[in-house]
């Protein structure tokens, strides 16, 4: 069952039934209907994003991330980190206050450069102060790779031994090689970097909004249960 039924989000937000309702189906194809699990949301704040939020990919994003949430926890809101060179803000969002990302950022002010493992602590710090001991999913989109290798690879493999999968999305050139960590990230080795696989990447390509409801969820779920799987035999996520 899910954590927030269909009726609760015609209701609430009768403009993210189409997401939710899609965002199922692909949770019934995985085997992870049922799952309770924390949702993040971390969205790229450098200065080469700013096209993203001027089309409304990056709010288009985040609808669909929420859609998703909305079956796996029940407090009906998606913590969202922007992040640049450090972290530019901690915010929610929920089904009943979700569109005004562009806005939002715009107060932000000045777009920096892209430090993955900044967002990662704040990630890490939100989930542990949550007291929660679910498994959470971290949708992290950026456009390209992050200024300090060192320290995002270091952040993953750390973070391995918490309950956090960390689904990497690029937004932009599919061909650029600005994504080649990424690539690498997803395949460190385990054990003897990690002790989990616990990231996975896709690319959503230079137009993310053109991606389908139908392939985002597949591929944001595509290594989440393997995953669980392994951090459940780990005793990183406890067993079911």
């Amino acid at each position: 069952m899910a954590a927030i039924s269909l009726s609760k989000v015609e209701d609430t937000a009768p403009a993210l039934v189409s997401l939710y309702k899609s965002a199922g189906v692909s949770l019934r194809k995985h085997g992870l209907e049922g799952l309770r699990a924390a949702v993040y949301l971390v969205v790229d704040y450098s200065g080469s994003m700013r096209p993203y939020y001027k089309d409304g990919s990056v709010q288009e994003l985040a609808d669909r991330v929420l859609g998703l949430s909305a079956h796996l926890d029940d407090d009906g809101t998606v913590p969202v980190v922007f992040f640049s060179t450090d972290v530019d803000a901690v915010a929610e969002i929920s089904l009943t206050d979700h569109q005004g990302l562009e806005q939002y950022a715009t107060g932000l002010g000045h777009m920096g450069r892209t430090n993955y493992h900044v967002a990662m602590d704040a990630v890490i710090d939100h989930y542990l102060d949550s007291g929660s001991t679910d498994p959470a999913l971290v949708v992290f989109q950026t456009d390209g790779g992050p200024s300090s290798k060192p320290a995002a690879e270091r952040y993953v493999c750390k973070a391995a031994k918490l309950p956090l999968f960390w689904q990497f999305i690029g937004f932009g050139d599919p061909d650029s090689r600005q994504f080649d960590f990424l690539r690498k990230l997803d395949e460190l080795a385990v054990p003897d970097r990690r002790l989990v696989d616990n990231a996975g990447f896709f690319h959503a390509g230079v137009d993310p909004r053109a991606v389908s409801d139908a392939e985002l969820y597949d591929r944001l779920l595509g290594e989440f249960p393997k995953w669980l799987v392994a951090a459940r035999a780990q005793r990183v996520v406890r067993p079911c």
